[in-house]
């Protein structure tokens, strides 16, 4: 998938006035709207023309997409890097992933998100909810916390130029919140049409990548380093984690590569989810004299051979 530079399609300026924007389009759907266009390829170009402008004269996606293009040129192969528009507070105007379809892969990857979102009671009561994905640490969902997040806000300026205002909320982290649950702050959104209530400003919650931990769902996994002696012999390991250690049983003859199931030692939940360690056998260097002894004794009467076939 290629990027597309929605201003070079329309041939505008970056720095382009909205006016300026309505202008470029108008012009360019003149000559080659299907219907009244002698180009061999005027459907084609209508196509980006529309695709471009859907974008661009909205500014929300305008603010988003100019973030995003200033990593990205024009043809170069183009994935959306993860997490982009964390931290962009939307209305909530998003094309669905049906109507996105009219439109080229790029831009369905990036706006065909509104099925997301959506509260059919929240339109139907004529309020206008906001969205907004943000980031926070594993931490915060194994502990909860209380957290300040500011939030980009593309408006528009006197003269139409798309500008960013940021405004900060301290907000409540619910002990054991999953990856895309949705923190709702009453009447946080937009003003309600015909005096109905304000809308809802509705968080997406994605997790930033941790160290040590990576999340599944209420689930935990975490790669635990254990000596070959604790491995064999087994052993009780203290294993750090957000909330304080945890006394772990390493089971006698616990091989690498396997995982330890912790119950309950997850994201809070009901049920909670659980914690799993994998092992990974970290084997000393011989890099003394007497370690290299202990190594070569052990080669003479363990007569171990790793890469024999043993039955589970």
């Amino acid at each position: 998938m290629e990027f597309k530079d929605y201003y070079r399609t329309l041939g505008v300026s970056r720095g382009a006035l909205q006016e300026q924007v309505k202008k470029a389009y108008r012009k360019l759907a003149r000559k080659y709207h299907p219907d009244v266009s002698k180009e061999a390829d005027a459907e084609r170009r209508m196509k980006e023309v529309n695709e471009a402008y859907a974008v661009l004269s909205d500014p929300e996606k305008r603010a988003a997409y100019d973030r995003l293009g200033q990593d990205f040129r024009p043809g170069q192969e183009f994935r959306p890097p993860p997490d982009w528009d964390a931290g962009f507070e939307f209305s909530g105007h998003d094309f669905s992933r049906s109507e996105a379809a009219d439109f080229s892969e790029f831009f369905s990857e990036l706006f065909g998100r509104a099925g997301r979102w959506g509260d059919a009671a929240g339109r139907a009561a004529g309020r206008n909810d906001h969205h907004a994905k943000i980031l926070l640490d594993v931490e915060d969902a194994l502990l909860g916390a209380t957290r300040q997040i500011s939030l980009r806000v593309p408006k528009l300026d006197a003269s139409g130029r798309v500008m960013l205002d940021t405004r900060t909320l301290n907000v409540k982290i619910p002990r054991g919140i999953q990856e895309r649950q949705v923190i709702r702050l009453a009447g946080q959104g937009a003003p309600g049409h015909a005096g109905s209530a304000s809308g809802d400003l509705l968080l997406e919650v994605h997790f930033r990548p941790h160290p040590r931990i990576r999340v599944d769902g209420r689930d935990l996994h975490l790669a635990l380093p254990v000596a070959p002696w604790e491995a064999a012999l087994g052993a009780i390991l203290n294993v750090e984690m957000p909330g304080g250690a945890l006394r772990v049983r390493i089971p006698e003859g616990a091989q690498g590569g396997r995982a330890l199931r912790v119950r309950g030692q997850g994201l809070a939940g009901d049920p909670p989810g659980d914690l799993y360690l994998d092992l990974r056998i970290v084997v000393p260097p011989a890099d003394s004299p007497r370690a290299r002894e202990l190594y070569e004794t052990m080669a003479r009467e363990l007569a171990f051979d790793p890469r024999r076939k043993r039955e589970d």
